[in-house]
């Protein structure tokens, strides 16, 4: 009996289709800042108890139980909607440029630890940094689009991190994604604490 082959049309009908799908899942963000602001406003709707807790987790794509949280973890949790997994590219950038980060001075780490490097302000800043993502700080609203990540430093030098959204208040101040504490909320407090960290790192826009 003889085998049955498909048409020569199909077949190239169907490596076209295929083609297509192909092209678009490499990258599917049109507008990568609305999405990254969307993927923040998305965490405010997830249950999630702070926990500063020190978890061991896999690698790469790790994350902490779904239930808990701090304040880094809404931004890493946003970017990985994005497809892009601040642990692993934090992790590789500490390896080759370990005492560029604050790990030794603050932490007394001798090398990464792919578990927790991640989920510290000072290591993310360092790493947006570095990555040439780096903006002013103003006090101008207007200067704070959707998707920008800013960090703050609290009373008794602690660090704060969270993700400027597409809302705004009022008086035209961009809303921020950030848990302080209670979860992933929705605030105004964009000027309400000493802003210390500026930046937009944000995959390359789809041509699509």
């Amino acid at each position: 009996m003889k085998a049955w082959r498909a048409p020569r049309y199909l077949l190239a009908l169907l490596c076209f289709i295929f083609s297509i799908n192909v092209s678009a899942n490499a990258n599917p963000v049109a507008d990568p800042g609305k999405a990254l602001s969307d993927a923040a406003l998305e965490r405010t709707k997830a249950l999630v108890i702070y926990d500063p807790a020190y978890v061991a987790i896999d690698y790469p794509n790790g994350d902490v139980p779904a239930y808990t949280g701090v304040c880094s973890d809404v931004v890493i949790r946003s970017y990985r909607k994005l497809g892009i997994d601040l642990q692993r590219l934090v992790h590789e950038d500490m390896r080759a440029h370990f005492t560029q980060y604050p790990a030794k001075r603050i932490w007394g780490q001798s090398k990464p630890d792919a578990n927790i490097d991640h989920r510290r302000v000072p290591n993310l800043e360092t790493y947006f940094q570095r990555q040439g993502a780096s903006l002013a700080i103003t006090q101008r609203a207007q200067n704070y689009l959707p998707g920008d990540v800013v960090s703050w430093m609290f009373p008794g030098n602690k660090p704060h991190i969270g993700i400027v959204v597409s809302q705004k208040s009022s008086d035209g101040t961009p809303l921020i994604v950030h848990n302080i504490g209670w979860g992933p909320r929705l605030e105004n407090v964009l000027f309400a604490y000493p802003i210390v960290g500026h930046f937009r790192y944000l995959p390359k826009p789809s041509s699509h």
